[in-house]
């Protein structure tokens, strides 16, 4: 257990280290938030505007076509700008560096392999989604597990399409392969770098929470104010170092050889072998 955690820390510390050398890698997450503030005002100033669009999007088929165009969007977004990141971030582990405008241009040329991705990502996105509202605790658990198991098994298709040359069926394919002959016991370097800044974001909120106990008014709203920076800020954060620690993994998954900037053990140690269990992997 201690020697996991040890190993987290080191993974992070190693992330965190490359994403302070090339801060440029920011880039794309924060263009990825500022587009998408963008897409949601889209989606909702029309409804919040119009009492009919309002009506439709409570639980008829139109609303079901908005969410999921609202869905099909926002995933494409976040994805697009994803591609941009991994593009970069594999060129620098490579020691080809890359600039913030040829990740975009190597972005934009997998937009059909982008969208492609989209539609599928934003379908199982939406089923996950009415699952959760439309059933009881117990399908909202179950929609929760087939959610992470969904993420499980995703993990590599964007470096499969982009650096493969995969389509999607193919590159879900390769993803499930790799995870299959590397994934250990616990997902000690996929999970490592979430935990941190959510522990950072759980104290942020205990530390607003006990202002209310002042009450002070102005000091609340700064507090909150600050927690809402301090959420924006660690979630680019995370973002930008999750990209280089699943671009590293897959460089390793794929070559047997972890890239220089990370150490082999580390790495290796993230994606154990998994134990034979009654004869089988």
């Amino acid at each position: 257990m201690f020697e996991r955690i040890s190993r987290s820390i080191e993974l992070v510390k190693t992330s965190w280290r490359i994403l302070m050398e090339d801060k440029k890698l920011l880039a794309f997450p924060v263009l990825s938030g500022i587009v998408m503030l963008i897409v949601i005002a889209t989606f909702l100033l029309p409804l919040i505007f119009s009492q009919a669009l309002l009506e439709s999007a409570t639980g008829s088929v139109i609303g079901i076509v908005l969410l999921f165009l609202f869905y099909l969007v926002s995933y494409f977004v976040v994805i697009f700008f994803n591609v941009a990141l991994i593009s970069v971030v594999y060129a620098k582990l490579q020691g080809r560096p890359m600039t913030i405008g040829q990740g975009l241009a190597a972005a934009g040329a997998h937009l059909g392999s982008i969208l492609a991705w989209t539609v599928v990502a934003a379908t199982v996105g939406l089923v996950l989604n009415l699952i959760q509202e439309r059933t009881g605790f117990a399908g909202q658990i179950a929609a929760g597990l087939v959610g992470g198991a969904w993420s499980l098994v995703t993990l590599f298709v964007i470096p499969g399409l982009i650096f493969e040359q995969k389509g999607v069926a193919d590159a879900m394919k390769g993803s499930l392969g790799l995870v299959k002959k590397t994934w250990g016991e616990s997902a000690v370097g996929s999970l490592s770098i979430g935990l941190v800044f959510v522990a950072i974001g759980v104290v942020g909120f205990l530390l607003v929470f006990a202002t209310f106990l002042l009450n002070n008014l102005l000091v609340v709203f700064a507090a909150v104010a600050l927690y809402i920076v301090l959420v924006a800020a660690l979630a680019i954060l995370a973002s930008a170092m999750q990209g280089i620690f699943v671009v590293a993994l897959y460089i390793y998954a794929t070559t047997g050889q972890a890239p220089a900037a990370f150490d082999r053990g580390l790495v290796e140690g993230a994606f154990a072998p998994a134990r034979n269990v009654g004869g089988t992997i």
